[in-house]
């Protein structure tokens, strides 16, 4: 095996070359690398300078993650080369390509000079995984870019580009790919025998008294103690000098390496790597191609979908049934466009460019050329079987037919097709355009090669993906059922849907973006009523006449959540309010079923029959094979229903409470409540695991 760092000379100037593929991480024997070439450089006295380069497609894109989970890690070593390496009395020059991030970015701004070709882009992601900058980042980086400019990227983990790179201060020229190593050689010549610029020794550029505001309000909102450590590190950028600077760094960083916030968020980041890791499709199975995509139904999914598809560079197919349903489906498109223009997310060009890519067409038979037909119409089970029977006429041989659903079974719509393994299911997330999560469902029949052929796609339109088997609900709404089960039994009780949201939301217990009732407000309590009524009609859903009785009569009443004013919440503008009629319709519902109101839940007790039974619903989800593995449940939470990243998702919050405290608790609430419709009956697995003394986000299949 070659060694990951080496130095060689051409002519006068000696070249340190990274050499760790695929992104040339600082994994442990990089820096050892590091360490011994650069020794060898300051030994040797013959070259007038050194560049630092990267093989490959990138320059270094940051640390070793994994090494952070090692109990002898430490960052020491890398940062006492970067002082020595900027020490240097001989000029340093990086020459950087690729993504320069992390690691990478702080071992450059150690460098006396900075060159980059057009495409590079900088950041400091740290902030994403729960940590700071832990070789000296926080430090260099105020001095070179000035403190504003620096507390923005190191708050936000945000790239830039070379150009921005340049105007503020951060690399020093710009030279084509192939010129790189030529015009970092030419820099050092042009600096030999000159007094080295070294970041360490510039002033942070005097500030505004505001520098800081949007990190100081950031740090005083956040749950997760890296904003207020990043805070604190900048301010000892400020005020101190860079030695006693990169103390206060150093010791901010320890902390939140060890943090359990940190390592939630570092477990989120290897669970969705290995989520597009699947068993048995390995990298012989060649993906189905898709180079032009037909979306049918242009509701506000169906618009979404075709949006994203379209913003990746794909020609789209917008179908609807007739001309009026057509021309308010493209309204939906234009309308999602230009709140994108106004958010600044789209500039006015790019966004003509991607309504152009967009043909709207009435009629299912102009799907019959495309690649890839998304189906997004109504969440009706015989809708979709008989539109399914006609695409399975229509499309083309080796078109792939995508049904996207959020609950039905994706094997009875395949099989209505005639063409099964051509079919696979999608649930997109609203608005699709927007929302990270993509569920693929893998219907029994789904060849291999579709499967690949859509995850392909998925990655391409910006998604993470998690794959999931047949089941109602699939893998996120299948436990958001029981999550809703057991808000709405405690509002029968006498909660208040603000009591219970509140329980959800409070930061210091559980933190989610939104509650159970804000919730299906916003998603509109008619969709989620439908689908439990037809659930339970077809005589799979559970048949006790109380279960989600308050929605399914909140259903009846018109009562739709924010778009009918009425909810949970009462709304004045997008403002939820408490809502009276709610609490009255709840009361009489639990009279009407027997359902005792004398002592209503606690928050203890609210946070306990949220969790605990999603856990439990998740054990048993793996122990059917539906999900791969744990941490793709946890995927799947954190991108798709606002679960807080620095809690790792529910199983890896349940893993941290105890497992034995899950059990132990659900065993409570069967004693309690008597059980009778097996609500509270613990998953085989669940219990093994607990007695074992395993974690449910290890589990893979």
């Amino acid at each position: 095996m070659s060694e990951p760092v080496t130095l060689r000379t051409v002519g006068d100037i000696a070249i340190l070359t990274i050499d760790n593929p695929p992104v040339n991480a600082l994994s442990r024997q990089v820096v050892e690398g590091l360490v011994a070439q650069l020794e060898r450089f300051m030994s040797d006295e013959s070259a007038i300078g050194l560049v630092v380069c990267a093989a490959g497609r990138t320059f270094v894109a940051g640390g070793d993650i994994a090494d952070f989970e090692r109990p002898d890690f430490s960052a020491r070593p890398l940062n006492d080369c970067l002082l020595r390496l900027e020490a240097s009395e001989r000029p340093v020059v990086a020459a950087v390509h690729g993504t320069t991030l992390g690691g990478g970015l702080e071992l450059a701004m150690a460098c006396h000079h900075r060159i980059a070709d057009a495409e590079t882009r900088f950041g400091l992601p740290e902030i994403k995984l729960g940590l700071i900058p832990g070789s000296h980042g926080t430090q260099r980086l105020p001095r070179l870019v000035g403190l504003e400019a620096a507390a923005d990227m190191i708050a936000s983990g945000r790239m830039v580009g070379s150009q921005e790179a340049m105007s503020l201060g951060l690399i020093d020229s710009v030279a084509p790919r192939d010129g790189l190593i030529d015009a970092a050689m030419d820099a050092v010549r042009a600096l030999a025998g000159k007094t080295p610029r070294r970041a360490a020794l510039l002033p942070v550029a005097s500030a505004a008294p505001d520098a800081l505001a949007q990190l100081e309000s950031k740090a005083a909102r956040a749950a997760d103690p890296a904003p207020a450590a990043a805070l604190a590190a900048l301010v000892a950028a400020r005020d101190l000098p860079f030695a006693d600077g990169i103390d206060v760094e150093a010791s901010q960083f320890h902390n939140l390496v060890v943090s359990p916030e940190s390592r939630a968020q570092r477990y989120m980041f290897f669970a969705e790597r290995d989520a597009a890791r699947i068993p048995g499709l390995g990298a012989e199975v060649v993906p189905r191609p898709i180079s032009s995509v037909g979306v049918l139904g242009v509701g506000t999914m169906g618009a979404g979908i075709a949006l994203a598809a379209a913003l990746a560079g794909f020609p789209v197919t917008l179908v609807e049934v007739d001309q009026p349903a057509l021309d308010r489906g493209l309204q939906n498109v234009r309308n999602a466009i230009a709140a994108m223009v106004k958010r600044g997310r789209l500039d006015q060009a790019a966004a003509a460019e991607c309504e152009g890519r967009m043909t709207g067409q009435v009629g299912l038979e102009s799907l019959g050329e495309v690649d890839l037909v998304i189906e997004a119409v109504f969440e009706d089970m015989n809708l979709k079987c008989e539109i399914a029977q006609q695409l399975g006429r229509i499309c083309k041989p080796g078109a792939i037919i995508a049904t996207n659903t959020s609950t039905l079974d994706v094997n009875v719509i395949a099989g209505r097709t005639g063409r099964a393994q051509d079919v696979i299911g999608t649930h997109f997330f609203s608005p699709a355009h927007v929302m990270k999560l993509l569920e693929i469902v893998r219907g029994d029949d789904t060849a291999p090669e579709v499967l690949r052929g859509v995850m392909d796609f998925a990655r391409r339109i910006g998604k993470t993906v998690v794959v999931s088997g047949v089941c109602y609900g699939f893998i996120g709404n299948r436990m958001a059922e029981v999550y809703m089960r057991e808000s709405e039994a405690m509002q029968l009780e006498g909660a208040a849907p603000g009591e219970i949201d509140g329980v959800a939301e409070a930061p210091d217990r559980w933190g989610m973006a939104m509650g159970p009732s804000r919730m299906l407000d916003m998603a509109g309590v008619d969709v989620g009523a439908r689908t439990v009524i037809e659930w339970i009609k077809s005589g799979d859903g559970p048949q006790d006449p109380a279960y989600r009785i308050l929605c399914r009569e909140m259903f009846e009443a018109g009562l739709h959540g924010q778009k009918t004013g009425q909810g949970y919440y009462r709304y004045e503008g997008r403002k939820a309010l408490p809502n009276p009629a709610i609490q009255s319709l709840a009361a009489r519902l639990a009279q009407t079923h027997g359902i005792a109101r004398d002592k209503a839940p606690d928050a203890d007790e609210m946070f306990e029959r949220l969790l605990f039974p999603m856990v439990n619903e998740a054990a048993r989800i793996l122990e059917e094979g539906i999900a791969y593995r744990g941490s793709d449940i946890d995927v799947v939470w954190a991108n798709g229903y606002g679960f807080p990243r620095w809690r790792g998702g529910p199983l890896f919050m349940a893993d941290e409470i105890g497992l034995n405290t899950v059990v132990d608790r659900m065993d409570h609430y069967a004693e309690r409540t008597g059980n009778a419709q097996g609500y509270w009956d613990v998953a085989p697995l669940l219990r093994r695991l607990a007695a074992e003394g395993g974690r449910l986000s290890d589990w893979k299949n």
